[in-house]
């Protein structure tokens, strides 16, 4: 049985994985902070992404582009004027709520995403859909509601230095394309990967940190030929799909969702999103999108210079395609503690709690621990030192070691390594596994290899 949201937030919170955001001051609704765990298993999620998806691949590079970019980027890609939720408010308890949200919970049958407002207050009229917060049917009329943040750049507040935190990392890409292409010397087919915070003023944030208004994507741009886009779409829906079961993810938890041509969004000529199995049911972890020349031929018209490739083998020119792989870092740290957490009853009747989460990705990588603390620690700590070279150690000489090896399990090291009488001894180390809790006995340079090759991606 899965976790429910409240056990798993209580658990993140509890072990140090994620804190409410200004919990000092009373918090501000949809933020978070993420604690000494979990900013380490975020930046070892982003860096597997990385190195699969640019360091092992031969035709994709990296970027990291400006949070603040030239306003004239969101009129030309279309934000400015289409990137809207449609808006309601219940009269009664002042309560906001996006329609499609409401017309799909009320109604399965009703695909509501993407329909006109029109079409939506139809169906908002002729249904006898109640507000979820407190159970009245008194609704204003829907609107729609820009979902970029604004602010102002340099010291005058006027309309004429408006700028925008980006909605996506996809633009800074596309404008760099030309950069990208010159100094890199890459030919196509090639990629541009870019992981950086995205913004967006989410109507209805929620389900803890699946739905935020600051978040991570782990984003990469194909660039392909036109007629080529079908199979380098279906080749990137695979290959995200492998990374997750690589992480450890059961294929009976994910599948994909294509959408429906009447679905896709303008610029799209195919999209699926590879959904998990949350904890409320499946939904969208990573979206894989073909998003044809639109973006480019948008920057080009708009900039008024030609972003189009050469191909060195025919002479022709012409603008690429692109297929989109975009996954939010917090979606896939939610659906991985979802899926690692795990509560186990022993023999003697006891409650393990242990995180059985892929060794690549757990923040620490192996546990220091002293048997006696007055007589192992200065080994233990001589260890730590030499270990943490290597790998993330923790380091705990509290309490009396079953204590300390549950804890080690319950934020998922994969492995412990006792310091007793023997380590002083004979220079050997008893390594504790966290999913059998078998022991083995090691000595120093046999440690550092067993440890680094059962903890590799």
């Amino acid at each position: 049985m899965k976790i429910t949201m409240e056990q798993l937030t209580h658990y993140a919170k509890n072990y140090g994985f994620v804190f409410q955001g200004s919990e000092l001051y009373g918090g501000l609704a949809n933020t978070w902070d993420y604690g000494p765990l979990g900013v380490t298993l975020k930046n070892n999620i982003k860096a597997l992404w990385w190195k699969r998806f640019v360091q092992e691949s031969p035709v994709n590079v990296g970027l990291d582009s400006a949070i603040l970019m030239n306003p004239k980027t969101w009129e030309a890609s279309g934000h400015l004027s289409g990137f809207n939720d449609p808006l309601i408010d219940c009269k009664a308890c002042k309560a906001r709520h996006r329609v499609d949200h409401l017309i799909d919970a009320f109604d399965r049958t009703i695909s509501a995403d993407g329909l006109s407002i029109e079409r939506l207050q139809e169906i908002i009229d002729g249904s006898t859909i109640k507000c979820p917060a407190c159970g009245v049917r008194d609704f204003t009329p829907i609107r729609q509601f820009n979902l970029m943040f604004k602010t102002s750049q340099g010291a005058l507040d006027d309309h004429s230095h408006d700028i925008y935190l980006r909605p996506e990392t996809a633009q800074g890409i596309f404008l760099n394309f030309k950069n990208v292409l010159r100094t890199s010397r890459k030919k196509i087919p090639f990629g541009i990967a870019q992981i950086g915070k995205s913004f967006r003023n989410e109507i209805t944030p929620g389900n803890f940190i699946f739905r935020t208004r600051e978040f991570e994507q782990c984003e990469l741009e194909f660039f392909c030929e036109p007629g080529t886009e079908m199979d380098w779409f279906n080749y990137w829906k695979k290959a995200s799909m492998q990374f997750l079961l690589d992480l450890n993810i059961p294929q009976d938890h994910l599948n994909f969702s294509d959408h429906a041509p009447e679905k896709l969004s303008h610029y799209s000529n195919a999209t699926s999103d590879i959904e998990y199995q949350f904890a409320w049911g499946f939904d969208e972890l990573w979206g894989i999108a073909s998003r044809t020349d639109y973006d480019l031929k948008q920057h080009q018209a708009h900039s008024g210079e030609s972003l189009e490739y050469m191909d060195p083998m025919t002479n022709q020119k012409y603008l690429p395609y692109v297929i989109e792989p975009s996954l939010g870092v917090e979606r896939l740290f939610l659906a991985l503690l979802t899926e690692a957490y795990e509560e186990e009853t022993l023999d003697n009747g006891d409650i393990r709690t242990v995180l059985k989460i892929h060794p690549a990705l757990a923040p620490y990588k192996v546990a220091i621990l002293p048997l006696i603390k007055k007589r192992h620690a200065a080994q233990a700590q001589t260890l730590f030192e030499t270990l943490s070279k290597h790998v993330t150690c923790s380091y705990d000489d509290t309490g009396n070691i079953g204590r300390r090896y549950r804890r080690c399990d319950a934020i998922g090291t994969p492995f412990a390594i006792t310091i007793d009488d023997d380590s002083l001894n004979k220079g050997t180390y008893t390594l504790r596994m966290r999913d059998t809790m078998a022991q083995i006995t090691l000595s120093e340079p046999q440690l550092i290899e067993y440890i680094q090759k059962h903890t590799a991606f």
